[in-house]
């Protein structure tokens, strides 16, 4: 055997060259460098300059103060428009009005906070109030009265906790709006449709009372507001449960695969959810020195509505009980301004529902700055 390929000659390699040498570059021959040459403009990303990153963090920042800036500018503009509302005792009242809903949106976000939803807490609000009417009635013991007004709110939060994980429903919306109902019917067949009158004199005093010489505008209800928010801000961020709270919200798979007690973590959302319910029927209950069924009537809507203006994500992983109470102190304003403005009942909703619209569009405008600020961040790193 040989090679298919014919010899080279001098002839093929100086009809190569196109003379008589083949081509390469000699000594003296410039050869053009690319090292000092400068990349084409698609290929350099542009810079992110420090002024840059500097915008968009204050921007940032002003977003995530956003429901704040929002309430004091309504309190602003309200204190201009009508010389009562920015009073000792209108504030007073505003703070009182607000205690029942900022304790049902504590209990509400930290559902929320694990991509749910609870739409029993009014109707639960107004049973545990009827529960201990009824009990009080009987007994007459302001310990037993209060108790059982818990236990029925944590009760009514056990069943939707349970039923959602272990009925392996696809949504508690589907078991909270059953017990929405379920515990309204209650409500008005324990009662017989009528409000049941008397509270123990403690009941009273948490929902009615006042702070006395001191500060006869400032209501005892909202030093319960304020112990509540502050167990429940230490709960979700001092202690192992309430972190896996967050990472259930934000990762369910993730949360599995790490051994969180997953269904766990969800009915102990729930069961606390009812467990406010229970409180806010305290504080309900002792302001009108009665339990009715008709109380909490669309409270579920204002306890959602004061979440969401707090900018806490239906997705999940994102909130904090600050906010959540400055939400529910935005819905209380607007309705104690408009009713001192003689504003009609029906533009109230109007209102609070473009503020509700607002606050979600800003914070889908903060999600889009945050990936942004993150980009900008790893091109200067």
């Amino acid at each position: 055997m040989h090679d298919a390929s014919p010899p080279t000659t001098g002839r093929t390699s100086r009809a190569r060259s196109g003379s008589g040498s083949p081509v390469t570059p000699g000594a003296g021959a410039a050869v053009p460098s690319t090292a000092g040459a400068p990349d084409s403009p698609a290929s350099v990303p542009s810079p992110a300059t420090p002024s840059r990153l500097r915008l968009v963090q204050v921007v940032l920042g002003l977003l995530r103060l956003g429901p704040l800036l929002i309430l004091l500018l309504i309190i602003l503009v309200l204190s201009n428009l009508s010389p009562v509302f920015f009073t000792a005792g209108n504030l007073g009242n505003v703070l009182a009005q607000s205690s029942a809903i900022a304790i049902l949106a504590i209990g509400q976000l930290l559902v929320i906070l694990t991509r749910g939803i609870d739409l029993s807490v009014g109707s639960n609000l107004a049973l545990s109030a009827v529960v201990g009417a009824v009990v009080f009635a009987s007994t007459k013991n302001a310990v037993l009265t209060v108790l059982a007004m818990l236990l029925s709110g944590a009760a009514v939060g056990a069943a939707n906790g349970f039923g959602y994980v272990f009925g392996k429903l696809p949504h508690p919306f589907i078991v909270t709006l059953a017990t929405l109902s379920i515990a309204r019917g209650l409500a008005l067949g324990l009662s017989g449709g009528q409000p049941i009158s008397g509270m123990p004199d403690i009941v009273q005093l948490i929902g009615g009372g006042s702070a006395g010489p001191i500060a006869p505008w400032l209501p005892y209800s909202a030093f319960l507001v304020a112990g509540v928010a502050i167990l429940v801000a230490i709960f979700l961020t001092k202690l192992v449960w309430g972190r896996w709270i967050y990472a259930v919200g934000g990762s369910p798979e993730g949360a599995r695969r790490l051994g969180i007690p997953r269904n766990w973590v969800l009915v102990s959302v729930y069961i606390l959810s009812g467990l406010m319910a229970g409180i806010a029927a305290i504080v309900t209950a002792g302001r009108l020195n009665a339990g009715s069924p008709t109380f909490g009537d669309l409270a579920e809507l204002d306890s959602i509505a004061a979440v969401v203006i707090g900018g806490a994500s239906f997705l999940g992983g994102r909130g904090n009980v600050g906010n959540a109470l400055v939400g529910a102190l935005m819905i209380g304003v607007i309705r104690n301004g408009m009713n001192l403005l003689n504003v009609d009942a029906f533009l109230q909703l109007i209102v609070i529902g473009v503020v509700i619209v607002l606050a979600v569009e800003s914070d889908v405008i903060r999600g889009r700055l945050e990936g942004r600020f993150r980009v900008l961040k790893a091109v200067t790193a």
